[in-house]
């Protein structure tokens, strides 16, 4: 049983009922981590919102993904124009890929502002199809929080990952 102690909440019913009473949902970023092929494959469910728009996706990872997303985001950013993007699958139908993510953080201006973009798309066709994009605002020390949740994360001895603009959170199994 998962102790919840954030106000961020189930991915799929407190975001929604939050909405619908008029509160504001926070920007954040949602990791749950359920036990696979592991230490070289994780099995992710991801909940994000930028305040506007939440989305809920599962896809299958690389451990060592994880690390690079920690390295990266640890020190964002480098430089001015500094861009991290990782890409797994592909939107080609050729590629014949079961789903396509991208996680792509940029600075957006010359005073430190970032953003963390995130595109989904599920490759199938409608009714079923499963397709989001959308930017969460973040400062550079919002992002480096967030890359030294993933670092430790990476360790695979936590179940979720919460990170919002203001706060993180590791949740062990239970």
């Amino acid at each position: 049983m998962l102790r919840v102690v954030s106000s961020i909440g189930n991915e799929k019913t407190s975001m929604h009922n939050n909405k619908m009473l008029g509160h504001i949902v926070k920007s954040h970023l949602h990791i749950t981590r359920r036990p696979y092929e592991e230490p070289y494959h994780l099995n992710l469910v991801v909940s994000a919102s930028n305040g506007n728009i939440s989305a809920c996706f599962e896809y299958f990872e690389n451990a060592s993904a994880i690390c690079k997303w920690a390295s990266a985001l640890e020190q964002f950013p480098r430089h001015s124009d500094d861009v991290f993007l990782h890409e797994i699958g592909s939107e080609a139908p050729e590629e014949r890929c079961a789903y396509y993510f991208k996680l792509r953080v940029s600075t957006t201006n010359s005073v430190g502002g970032c953003a963390i973009q995130l595109r989904f798309n599920n490759n199938q066709n409608s009714p079923n199809q499963e397709l989001f994009e959308f930017c969460i605002h973040a400062e550079p020390s919002q992002i480096n929080r967030l890359g030294k949740l993933l670092r430790t994360f990476s360790e695979l001895n936590h179940e979720i990952l919460e990170w919002n603009v203001t706060e993180g959170l590791l949740h062990e199994f239970s």
